[in-house]
């Protein structure tokens, strides 16, 4: 008999051992997914923030580099001379301020030391030329898209005074998607242009 209880509680035991061996194929395809989702979610999430902050940085490069051009044009733009044929002549008729070419997307003036100047867009880069010197103005990691300038009050015969506006489209060189910044300021020309 003792023998029969022995075998009985050693078949409980056997059995015991049996139902905690592993787990079942369902447990764990269950177990795999629910850790997968708890993986993938926060994954997602920084791999989302990651491009975000990426975009962030470009569209800030952008963003200098257009209002860096807006403001150093704009300044020599308010600073031009009326162009008279006394002395240093850059552009075609007397008593002119500015004068636009390559339908509208090349501005030529007199500066305030009296030097030609002008700004156009030449291979997707701002270019400025001032006398001899030509300068490239944009970032060549950066594509200028379109650059447009429209004149204002030019006519002497008029009591306005001279206004230029500049308008250009700028975005990242070799990016997909690459966010646009389009740019548009209107200048008046400091010196007063009355008839005299």
């Amino acid at each position: 008999m003792r023998d029969n209880t022995k075998n009985k509680h050693n078949k409980e035991l056997t059995e015991g051992l049996n139902k905690t061996k592993g787990y079942t194929l369902v447990e764990l395809i269950v177990a795999v997914t629910i850790f997968a989702i708890l993986v993938a979610a926060p994954t997602g999430i920084f791999v989302s923030s990651l491009k975000g902050q990426n975009r962030a940085l470009i569209l800030r490069e952008i963003t200098d580099n257009a209002s860096y051009v807006a403001e150093y044009m704009s300044r020599s733009l308010r600073m031009a001379l009326k162009d008279d044929l006394d002395g240093v002549s850059c552009l075609s008729g007397d008593n002119v301020n500015y004068e636009l070419e390559d339908s509208n997307h090349r501005i030529n003036f007199k500066d305030h030391n009296e030097q030609c100047h002008s700004f156009y867009l030449e291979n997707g880069r701002i270019k400025e030329e001032r006398g001899s010197e030509i300068l490239f103005l944009t970032s060549d990691d950066l594509e200028v898209k379109q650059l447009e300038f429209r004149i204002y009050g030019e006519n002497q015969d008029d009591d306005n005074q001279p206004r230029v506006t500049l308008s250009f489209e700028i975005e990242k060189r070799g990016v997909s998607n690459s966010p646009a910044v389009k740019l548009q300021t209107t200048v008046s020309q400091r010196n007063l242009d009355v008839l005299y």
